[in-house]
């Protein structure tokens, strides 16, 4: 069984960058729930069709179709040797629904991006510039490192009392930089 890793982060810490050439690296899927919901949608499964309702109409998509999603993209031949999940869960309550879906162990630990929060705005509005979206300015992200804070950074504690390891990586310099401090980590855990 090969590694089998949840990626961690507040906004703008390099996870989308970092997760990509991490799983490349480990030979694993990398599972993003985000890519996933608009495969589903493309596709035209039955959870695509679900999700595109939901999201047409403005509102999140519920956590047990989330979960069902991961579950049915763990259960496929190439997370067989592991994965690399980003973006789910993003609070305790989807913690505890995957654990109860794909049963203890699923886990073997979470890799914790680490950034300075001034950074972290600065890149933001970087990228924000860079792809031209005007709604994002610093008070909305402000509001997601703040929504980072309450909802998933709570994960931190409740992994370590389930069994998972966390561990931080800095993920303060260059994509090489980084990635050579998450290969050293994974060594050394």
């Amino acid at each position: 069984m090969g590694r089998r890793i949840l990626f961690l982060g507040p906004p703008g810490a390099g996870k989308g960058t970092q997760a990509e050439r991490l799983a490349r690296a480990l030979g694993v899927p990398h599972i993003s729930t985000g890519v996933m919901l608009r495969d589903n949608v493309t596709r035209g499964t039955d959870l695509g069709k679900k999700a595109q309702a939901i999201m047409a109409a403005g509102d999140l998509v519920p956590d047990d179709l989330v979960v069902a999603m991961v579950k049915d993209r763990l259960a496929q031949d190439d997370a067989a040797c592991g994965y690399l999940l980003d973006g789910f869960p993003r609070n305790v309550v989807q913690a505890r629904a995957l654990d109860e879906a794909i049963g203890t162990g699923a886990l073997e630990m979470a890799l914790l991006l680490e950034a300075d929060e001034e950074e972290l705005v600065g890149r933001l509005l970087q990228r924000a510039l860079d792809e031209g979206r005007e709604d994002d300015n610093e008070t909305t992200i402000r509001n997601r490192l703040q929504v980072y804070r309450d909802e998933t950074e709570p994960l931190v504690g409740y992994y370590p009392e389930n069994d998972v390891s966390v561990v931080a990586v800095d993920g303060m310099g260059t994509i090489e930089e980084v990635f050579a401090r998450m290969m050293t980590a994974l060594v050394d855990n």
